[in-house]
């Protein structure tokens, strides 16, 4: 009843803009031969009532009637003011030839034209007149909310929320549901872990804009049902160098004490660089043979530093050349982004056994993490009179030092509550991509063209030597160990993507009597394979005869442990079983095609198919076998038959339904699909599943929006979702109820009924002296529920029917927009930016144990930018100003007596960061 309420609330709102007259006509370029220019500024002078043209130079809006005055505008061309009248019914055409100044080099204004794509007036406008349900954020947005990277900006997206080390969740709907394009091509990602390249690494530096798809189209890939998110890099456009410096302090993370592995307590490991004396010493062979060696390289000894301010640093440069004698340009830009940050993260960490109502697992955690991100972009642009040609080159590295520490019991010991565990981990990924892509007009008059990409990626991830401690804990300093079980376990694991090739190709066909509206008829490929190798090795500390229990201090213990290794006390010993090596070869192929039908000047239609088909050959060896046995292999082949219909009919100028319609499928997150145990010290495990199968996933939207000026819209959505055998997350069940072990598996069916709302207002149009001020929200309501598959082996679900996992109820996203001047060169914007989303279910609950939730997290952020002379940018912001506690808790309803007091699982506070960057441009 209350989504039915507002949706007619909006329907009333929409209507009460209502108008009895049209203006409308073409803009065209003079410097260009007379080519359509797009996103040129249109103003009725004297309501201030504006819009932009489209792509293809046009624009149209309603007025009341009356005598007015249109003023064109566009950088570097003249303003031209064009008198006229209007009567009601009437529609009148205003067609214009802008041309330059003549005072000042345009730079190519049909590039520059490009840029414009990354205001938010410009995607407001292109989200009103695409067939097709989408949602964009571009460069001006993410630098205006003082965002740094792109996950963040996302975040900003209706039905889009950020979950802590668990990416995005779009439409309720976690990472694995998700698909990530880099400019239309396919691209893998850089982490087992995600789904998508964690975005947080990508700065806003290298970023033009970015498309969200909440709705399928023929030429995107079917491995999606919450969303295909393409990030369009900077291309560049004119002639500029800028160079940017930041730092940010973040209360109880910086400038204080903090633990670093004394690997990465110096100047190489500060920039990225460390990580080398890791490596599995060589003397234990390239196969797994029971091997004892002891010669590792990395320390076990931690230094007790004080964490120094997070840093950043950018710089890029764009530049020109002329080629030819028909002076067509080739555009060039390079960009290089290097930021570190330190990170204090404390609070309980349990687990319950399974079907005790006790816990299994109750300790204190506190975690110390010192990451680096570094991204290099180089970009060219050619552009003649009927090709553009583009080509990128990107390359991202991440890094992590971790140390945490873990204080209490485990294994239900409740005797030993001092027990300490110490991890030490790095890890690390390695991106390169380089893609070229363009298209060509194969007629002048652009009816029929070509456009086509291809794209090789390199990845590798490595988490090498992730060691554990392991003791009773006596003092601050000092705790008291012996060898054996868990203790000075070490691992080696890392994921080679050897390649990943992609590319797309497509032909279009442009057709009709009306040449304002033309039908377009599409036929198209986009395939991508990739081969990947992941080994996970691993040894123990064994001890020998003679070795016994002593005190150590903890973050000094390196000398005990080497000095017991000279005595052959201790030696390491590789206990690798036969699954330590997998090697995985997965291809899609699909072929499309896809018509836009202009039925009317109202009635749209794109309808179109989709035949994809997706191999995966999973080479393996099961834990009984021995190494040296040939691999087994799982072969999964599925050919999809993908059809979707997008219908726009424009109820007038500003207003907009759509109705689409579609059918999709969703594979697994790589480790998701990997037989890989990775151990804790603390009994718990996370374990892949090689069984899991692809999800199919109905889809049906229905959307009504309006855009009553450039700067504004309304809009409500209506979505469902049937999703047959989902993926999700569960404890596993063992036969001592000791030790949790997260894994994957598919469930019967789900179904998702949703509800999204979304204004972005002007504040002005309730009071002139409001002027400046703008008011953006978007939510998300939800209602979604889950069929267990009883027959699945290792069924012990608690409940049969529950929500979704990983599925929100509800979220929101708001921001309070307001834009200043002080005097003509100090440009100023603040905004207040909010985002919460609600419980959802991380893992599902069995054993009569309730599911484990992920409780709501309110997020406040702060954010100022002043524009001084255009050329210098400076920018303060206040991040998670409330500083809720992060938490994941037991449900209430579980079907055993629980005996604890508390079910708290997870908590930690993230602090508030304070931060500040300035950067010149010239």
């Amino acid at each position: 009843m209350k989504i039915k309420f507002l949706f007619l609330t909006l329907l009333f709102t929409a209507l009460s803009f209502a108008q009895n007259a049209t203006i409308s006509g073409e803009i065209l370029d003079k410097e260009m031969n007379n080519e359509p220019l797009p996103f040129a500024t249109i103003v009725i002078k004297e309501t201030k009532q504006n819009t932009a043209t489209d792509e293809n130079g046009k624009y149209s809006f309603s007025i009341q009637p009356g005598s007015y005055t249109l003023v064109i505008n566009y950088l570097g061309y003249e303003n031209k003011e064009i008198p006229f009248t209007v009567v009601a019914g009437e529609t009148k055409v205003i067609n214009h030839t802008l041309a330059s100044t003549g005072g000042e080099e345009l730079k190519d204004v049909v590039i520059e034209a490009q840029v414009s794509r990354e205001k938010e007036t410009a995607l407001l406008l292109e989200q009103q007149k695409a067939v097709e349900i989408k949602q964009s954020i571009g460069a001006q947005e993410l630098s205006r909310k003082g965002i740094s990277d792109v996950e963040e900006g996302l975040t900003k997206i209706t039905g889009i929320s950020k979950v802590e080390s668990k990416g995005l969740f779009i439409r309720g709907l976690e990472d694995r549901y998700n698909n990530l394009l880099i400019n239309n091509l396919a691209v893998p990602s850089n982490s087992p872990f995600k789904k998508i390249i964690p975005l947080d690494q990508f700065p806003t530096d290298v970023v033009g804009y970015i498309d969200v798809f909440k709705t399928f189209n023929p030429n995107i890939y079917g491995d999606f049902a919450g969303a295909t998110i393409d990030v369009k890099t900077s291309q560049p456009t004119k002639e500029q160098t800028k160079i940017s410096y930041g730092v940010g302090y973040t209360t109880n993370n910086n400038m204080s004490d903090f633990l670093l592995s004394e690997d990465a307590d110096n100047t190489k490991s500060f920039f990225g660089f460390g990580g080398q004396e890791r490596k599995l010493p060589s003397g234990y062979g390239e196969i797994p043979a029971g091997r004892i060696n002891n010669d590792y390289k990395s320390s076990w000894n931690v230094n007790k530093i004080k964490s120094p301010l997070n840093t950043s640093i950018g710089i890029s440069h764009s530049g020109k050349f002329d080629i030819g004698k028909n002076n067509n340009k080739l555009f060039y830009v390079f960009a290089t982004n290097f930021d570190n940050k330190y990170q204090v993260r404390e609070g309980v960490d349990r687990t319950f056994s399974q079907g005790q109502g006790i816990y299994d697992n109750n300790l204190t955690k506190k975690q110390f993490k010192f990451q680096t991100q570094a991204s290099t972009l180089l970009g060219l642009q050619y552009k003649a009179d009927r090709i553009k040609l583009f080509y990128n080159s990107l390359y991202l590295k991440s890094t992590e030092n971790l140390i945490q520490d873990q204080i209490g019991y485990t294994r239900t010991a409740v005797q030993n509550p001092n027990e300490f565990i110490r991890l030490n981990q790095y890890e690390q990924s390695d991106y390169f991509a380089n893609q070229f892509f363009g298209n060509y007009k194969l007629t002048k008059d652009d009816k029929h063209s070509l456009s086509g990409g291809l794209s090789y990626t390199r990845t590798k991830y490595s988490q090498p030597d992730r060691k554990f401690i392991t003791g009773t804990k006596i003092s601050e300093t000092e705790i008291n160990t012996q060898y054996g079980s868990n203790n000075l376990l070490r691992q080696f694991f890392n994921i080679d993507n050897n390649f990943h090739m992609s590319g797309n190709l497509e032909y279009n066909l442009k057709f009709g009597k009306n040449e304002d509206n033309l039908n377009k008829l599409s036929f198209g490929y986009s395939g991508f394979a990739e081969y990947m190798v992941s080994k996970f090795r691993f040894t123990f500390g064994n001890p020998n005869s003679g070795s016994a229990p002593y005190d150590a201090p903890v973050n000094d213990i390196d000398e005990y442990i080497q000095n017991d290794i000279a005595n052959n006390f201790l030696s390491f010993t590789e206990q690798s079983t036969a699954e330590w090596k997998t090697k995985v070869f997965q291809r899609a192929d699909g072929a499309y095609t896809n018509l836009l039908l202009n039925v009317n000047e109202k009635l749209e239609f794109n309808v179109g198919l989709r035949a994809e088909n997706t191999i995966r050959e999973y080479k393996y060896k099961s834990i009984v076998d021995p190494i040296t046995n040939p691999y087994r292999k799982k072969t999964s082949e599925n050919l999809y038959i993908l059809p979707s219909l997008n219908i726009k009919y424009a109820i007038n100028e500003d207003r907009n339904l759509r109705l689409a319609v579609s059918k999709t499928y969703t594979k697994p997150v790589l480790f998701e699909s990997l037989d890989i145990n990775l151990i804790n010290a603390d009994g718990t495990t996370e374990r892949g599943n090689s069984d899991i199968e692809n999800s199919e996933n109905y889809n049906a939207d229905l959307k009504f929006e309006v855009f009553p000026t450039n700067k504004e819209m309304f809009a409500a959505t209506l979505f469902a979702k049937y999703i047959d055998k989902p993926i999700e997350r569960t404890v596993q069940a063992s036969a001592t109820g000791s030790g949790q072990t997260i894994t994957y598996y598919n469930n019967k069916n789900a179904t998702l009924f949703g509800a999204e709302f979304e204004f972005l207002l002007q504040l002005s149009r309730i009071n002139e002296n409001l002027e400046g001020l703008s008011f953006g929200l978007n939510t998300s309501l939800m209602l979604t529920e889950a069929t267990v598959n009883k027959n699945r082996p290792g069924y012990f679900d608690t409940f049969e029917k529950r929500d979704l996992q990983g599925a929100s109820n509800w979220l929101l996203n708001s921001d309070l927009k307001y834009e200043f001047n002080l005097g003509e060169n100090c440009k100023n914007t603040t905004s207040l930016v909010y985002n919460v989303y609600g419980e959802r279910i991380y893992a599902v609950g069995i054993a009569g144990n309730d599911h484990i939730y992920e409780k709501p997290f309110h997020k406040l952020d702060f954010v100022w930018g002043s524009n001084i002379n255009k050329a210098w940018d400076i920018k303060f912001s206040v991040d998670n100003i409330l500083n809720p506690l992060y938490k994941r808790e037991l449900g209430e309803d579980s079907k055993i007596s629980i005996d604890e007091s508390s079910l708290l699982l997870q908590s930690y506070k993230k602090g508030v960061g304070f931060s500040t960057s300035v950067s010149y441009t010239f």
